[in-house]
């Protein structure tokens, strides 16, 4: 027997056991990939921020998966003509929700919706629109592993409508959370296992190349956004320890003398991490602090123990 059908032996083997997802590092990957995108490509539709994060990636029963989301999800099929198949994307109810309020401008002050309607036809279209930004966001993600492309075909709000194979067939299931306006949603991606088969060997390939490269538009992207990030400084004159007692006999016009001087140093710190010590002074009728050192935090624990 040749080398050959022995290999065609071993895969015909390989693909009734189903793919072993812990030999396929590469597929974690592809799937925070995706993420990235979707949140890449919805800034330019929705003024608040949204966040995707990759929570599971699982086998199962493609009619099971499916179960799981009847009356409560839009599916959304997909044709991948190179791999001969076809796969799925879904957004759970809350995720539909959390959509129309982002893109339609909410600010999230809003009760969420906890209705167990229809679908409205808005929320049909927002879905169709975002479905065919997920045809882009597959093609991105995958283009690590495969060149292909993927066709939106149709939306389906009845999971037993949502046919892409016999519902016993493995396949492949990776749930993502968004997050936004202070709730979220999820979305799931469904895709038979046969559609990977083919790919097995490149998904097993460790991602070294792919992690120890940065990419630097999305490594801009992480500064940028820390940079926006709202944080809190507050800046401190003089510090003292008391005694409960004397707290609790504060009362209302009571004088609290400070050892504290005009040339006494100020620590300017944020979220309990002293950062610099500056002098207090005065402009334009309201109190100013310059800065004056960056404060070692070892030294600051010295100071802490042996006061100025």
């Amino acid at each position: 027997m040749s080398s050959h059908k022995h290999q065609d032996i071993r895969d015909m083997l390989l693909d009734a056991a189903g793919l072993s997802l812990d030999r396929l590092p590469m597929l974690h990957v592809v799937f925070d990939r995706m993420a990235t995108h979707c949140a890449d490509g919805l800034r330019q539709f929705a003024a608040s921020q949204a966040y995707y994060s990759l929570c599971s990636v699982e086998s199962g029963r493609i009619g099971d998966v499916l179960e799981t989301y009847e009356g409560m999800a839009i599916a959304g099929i997909f044709q991948a003509p190179s791999w001969d198949s076809q796969l799925i994307v879904g957004f759970d109810r809350d995720f539909i929700f959390t959509m129309v309020e982002a893109l339609f401008g909410a600010d999230g002050s809003e009760p969420p919706v906890e209705d167990e309607r229809s679908f409205s036809n808005i929320e049909a279209r927002v879905a169709q629109l975002l479905f065919e930004q997920m045809a882009k966001a597959l093609k991105a993600s995958f283009a690590l592993v495969s060149d292909t492309s993927f066709q939106f075909e149709r939306q389906e709000t009845r999971m037993d409508f949502a046919v892409i194979g016999r519902r016993n067939n493995l396949a492949v299931i990776a749930k993502f959370l968004l997050q936004a306006l202070n709730r979220g949603g999820e979305m799931f991606v469904l895709i038979p296992q046969q559609a990977l088969t083919p790919l097995r060997r490149v998904l097993s390939h460790t991602a070294n190349a792919e992690s120890s490269s940065r990419d630097p538009k999305w490594a801009q992207k992480i500064r940028d956004e820390v940079n926006r990030t709202s944080v809190k400084v507050r800046a401190i004159l003089e510090e003292r320890e008391v005694e409960l007692g004397d707290v609790a006999a504060l009362k209302v016009g009571q004088v609290i003398h400070l050892n504290a001087s005009p040339s006494t140093k100020v620590k300017l710190e944020s979220a309990d991490q002293p950062l610099y010590w500056c002098q207090l002074g005065q402009a334009d009728g309201a109190y100013v602090v310059r800065l004056d050192e960056q404060i070692n935090p070892s030294q600051d624990f010295v100071d802490d123990v042996l006061p100025r």
